[in-house]
């Protein structure tokens, strides 16, 4: 994985609760497509109408918000099937940052083990980032001070598992991290051979 440091630029708001895993990728594209081509594809029920063209109310449609890498939304973002799709369909149109009140537990799992970072705010506080952000205006958030820095300079600081943001700041997924112990692993195999090596 890209490691993940800071990220800047506008943050496109889709404000509403129970976004799932359906509709940010269905079943079908999923199921068909490789996780490199599921971009185009992301919350396609609202970004496209029956005939396929794009839909303008749509926030990530708009010019100010088309290559947005930070997504504001609502609470239980994620929620539904389990799909690792919906996140690489996110990964894929661009998005490294979703700022949310909660997030389906699965799905917070996986933005982790695919070098995005879900962070969770009370609900005041998404409402007036959203506020500030719907000009387009850039926001950065910055992994490495765990602080999110609006248009005028004001901060909104966050939290995130320590062993979580270690990972992410590294590029890790869960087997690079346990890699990173890969010398104390052999030593302790080797150790256990010697002590009952009627296990090996």
């Amino acid at each position: 994985m890209e490691p993940f440091r800071k990220i800047a630029g506008p943050a496109a708001s889709l404000m509403l609760p129970n976004i799932d895993t359906d509709v940010i990728i269905r079943i079908e594209r999923f199921a068909t497509l490789p996780a490199s081509k599921l971009g185009p594809w992301a919350f396609e029920v609202l970004r496209y109408d029956a005939d396929g063209n794009e839909n303008p109310d749509f926030v990530f449609n708009r010019p100010a918000f088309r290559n947005s890498p930070i997504l504001i939304s609502g609470r239980n973002f994620g929620c539904g099937s389990s799909r690792e799709g919906a996140v690489w369909a996110l990964k894929g149109m661009g998005v490294r940052v979703i700022i949310a009140e909660s997030f389906g537990d699965i799905f917070f799992s996986n933005c982790f083990q695919n070098g995005l970072l879900p962070i969770s705010l009370d609900a005041a506080e998404i409402e007036r980032l959203a506020a500030v952000c719907v000009d387009g205006s850039n926001i950065e958030v910055n992994l490495e001070s765990n602080a999110i820095t609006g248009p005028m300079g004001e901060h909104i600081g966050f939290t995130i598992d320590g062993q979580r943001r270690e990972a992410l700041l590294e590029g890790l997924d869960d087997i690079g991290l346990t890699n990173k112990y890969i010398a104390a692993i052999d030593s302790w195999q080797q150790g256990d051979r010697r002590q009952r090596p009627w296990i090996w």
